[in-house]
Formats: structure tokens, C-alpha cells, sequence
């Protein structure tokens, strides 16, 4: 049986240990092919490189089966350059990740991991995104391998719905509290309380450094925060139609001409 062609990406760059552990497990999967950032990219969402040029040169970074392709761009680059003309098909799956911290309720806006699953997903490929809720560039990723194995074999034995991709968080290992498995969830309705801290530099300019504690709002017990708090993998879809649909009956009786 012909093996899958999974493509691999991240925010964090191509050489964070988050993206060497997946492309490993991947490697278990299919035909690997790595098109990442050739530097961190956080928080970018889906930002597009429009007003410079693009380089994405083939490397070497651990010795494997699998194709590399370092990228000067975004996480959503990497995608769009590896559909359009990096690879001779379309990828049979498309997985982001390791990100190094959580991507959980409101993050998903901000984070480049996932708007670089959303946009496989806009391209008709099934796609994942991975992060594990430790910032360290050495996290132990050895207790979340078991549930990216699990999550990706579903994925590529079911396939996924056309526009949607899956937001998988994966608790911080704790030796007294391992992992009880896997919630189907919601997003929370949670956000950041944010605070520039004006500062000086030693020039004598002033700037700006963002700050900011982050609230959940929602008392639900089916949120993907309300997992992760009690030690379960959360796996939220994630769609690209942001449309607001329960508002567009209120506002057509004020703005329709019909």
C-alpha cells in the first residue's frame, strides 16, 4: 500500500525540538516533507509575505527520510509554497507543530502553528496542529507522543470534513499527574488582558513591550481550558468561515432593502 505524503510545518522554526520530534513520529506515517520557517515565527497568525521576496532552500537538519525546505516566510508561506511548487501532489495530510506552549481558546487567532493547519485546511488537506503546554526549548515531549500517534491515525484512516482541521493541546507532563486522555472540546471564551509597558531605552527613545495575564471567562465544562486543566488533550475543530451566522437574521431587518 502506497504510503501517505504528510507534509510538516511549524511557527517555531525548522531546527525547535517541537518540529524534530514530529517529523520523527511522522516518519512512522508516510513520506515526509518539511517546508518550516528558517527562523521563529510566533504569533503571526496567517500573515503572507507580500512586499519582499521568498527563499525556501532544501537542508539538511538530522539525518532521515524526509525532504527539507527552509523558508525566509510564514508559517502560512511554508504551506502555500509547498502546495504550489514544492511538492508534485497535494499532501495526503498536512501537520503543524510541535508548538512549543498552548494554542488553546483565543491563542488559535494569534498563532502561526495553526493558520498554518487552516490554510492546508482551506487547500482541501486534512490537517493538525500539535503544541504541548511547555515553552521550554527542551520540553519532554515523550508522554505527548502517544496522542499525536493516536490523532493522526484517526485523521488518515477517517479523513477529515472539506474547511476543517483539529487544534490539539497537550498538557505539560507532571510526574504526579499523568495524562487521563483525550476531550473533544469547544474553545473556551477566554482572552488576554493586555498592557504595553512604556519603557526607555538607553538612546533615550521610548518603546513599547507587551504584557498581560491571560482570563477564562467560561465556567464550561466541555472548553478545551477546561481540559487542559484537568489533564486531558484537548482536540477542538477549527474552521476558516469565520461568518457570525445567529447575527445575519438581526441584520438584515436592519440593513436589507428587501
Amino acid at each position: 500500500m502506497k504510503r501517505p505524503l504528510i507534509l510538516v510545518t511549524n511557527d517555531d522554526g525548522i531546527s525547535a525540538s517541537g518540529i524534530r520530534n514530529l517529523i520523527r513520529i511522522m516518519n512512522d506515517f508516510g513520506d515526509v516533507v518539511v517546508v518550516a520557517p528558517d527562523e521563529p515565527q510566533s504569533g503571526m497568525g496567517h500573515a503572507i509575505t507580500i512586499d519582499s521576496i521568498l527563499r525556501c532552500d532544501k537542508i539538511v537538519v538530522d539525518k532521515g527520510p524526509q525532504k527539507e525546505y527552509a523558508c525566509s516566510g510564514t508559517p502560512v508561506d511554508c504551506v502555500k509554497l509547498a502546495v504550489n511548487q514544492l511538492l508534485e501532489k497535494k499532501p495526503d495530510l498536512c501537520v503543524s507543530g510541535i508548538n512549543h506552549g498552548s494554542n488553546s481558546s483565543i491563542n488559535v487567532i494569534y498563532s502561526g502553528t495553526m493558520s498554518a493547519a487552516v490554510e492546508a485546511a482551506l487547500e482541501g488537506i486534512p490537517s493538525i496542529g500539535f503544541s504541548l503546554l511547555d515553552y521550554a526549548h527542551v520540553a519532554d515531549f515523550s508522554e505527548a507522543e502517544i496522542y499525536i500517534r493516536k490523532v493522526t491515525q484517526s485523521v488518515l484512516e477517517n479523513g477529515m470534513e472539506k474547511g476543517v482541521c483539529l487544534n490539539v493541546n497537550i498538557p505539560k507532563l507532571k510526574e504526579d499527574e499523568p495524562i487521563k486522555g483525550i476531550k473533544v472540546c469547544r474553545q473556551a471564551n477566554a482572552n488576554w488582558e493586555e498592557e504595553f509597558e512604556q519603557r526607555v531605552d538607553p538612546k533615550g527613545r521610548t518603546y513599547y513591550w507587551l504584557t498581560g495575564k491571560f482570563v477564562n471567562y467560561d465556567k464550561g465544562t466541555d472548553t478545551d481550558e477546561w481540559a487542559l486543566a484537568n489533564h486531558y488533550v484537548s482536540v477542538v475543530p477549527v474552521q476558516f468561515d469565520v461568518t457570525a451566522y445567529p447575527a445575519i437574521s438581526a441584520l438584515n431587518k436592519i440593513l436589507s432593502d428587501e
